[in-house]
């Protein structure tokens, strides 16, 4: 399926089948940060913790003059209706040709594939991108659900970064 990029409002925004993902400025992260909408709607009515935490990183980005935009936090929408059903995102701009993602769903849309096809979009974009050559992602060990999401999308299990499990992405997913 094509991944589709534009840009609304100087947000990227890509598109692919059934997902759209909206990127959220620092204005939107710090109304996601203190668990208010931002003016999406939501599955669950607000954004789930993972989404807020994330949300936080993109502020805290900001303040500190570090913030690029495109290389933050993403809204996960359903492109039929418009409403968000969790976050995903990058934990900051590519770094020596790197870049870490991260995604959370709201309670409501899990099991649904929402998440694998998230990651999916979000890493076929980074890896498109000249200074982007790997696509990195951590887990709990615990965090099965998390692995099999990375395992679908084409991610491989590499070195532990502490008690974190790593994976890593260096083509574009299939």
């Amino acid at each position: 399926m094509t991944l589709h990029s534009s840009h609304d409002g100087g947000r990227l925004v890509l598109t692919q089948g059934r997902l759209t993902l909206r990127e959220q400025l620092p204005d939107d992260a710090a109304q996601l940060a203190d668990g208010k909408p931002a003016s999406l709607v939501w599955i669950d009515g607000v954004p789930g913790d993972g989404t807020s935490r994330a949300a936080s990183m993109t502020v805290a980005a900001a303040k500190a003059g570090v913030y690029q935009p495109g290389w933050g936090l993403f809204a996960v929408i359903r492109t039929e209706d418009g409403v968000a059903v969790g976050g995903t995102g990058f934990h900051g701009p590519p770094d020596h040709g790197s870049v870490e993602i991260g995604y959370d769903l709201s309670e409501s849309a899990r099991g649904e594939g929402w998440a694998t096809d998230a990651a999916r979009a979000l890493s076929e974009w980074a890896l498109a991108q000249p200074e982007v050559m790997v696509v990195l992602a951590t887990t709990e060990p615990e965090n099965v659900a998390s692995q099999a999401v990375l395992e679908r999308v084409g991610f491989t299990r590499v070195a532990d970064r502490g008690e974190l499990w790593a994976y890593e992405l260096t083509s574009p997913p299939a």
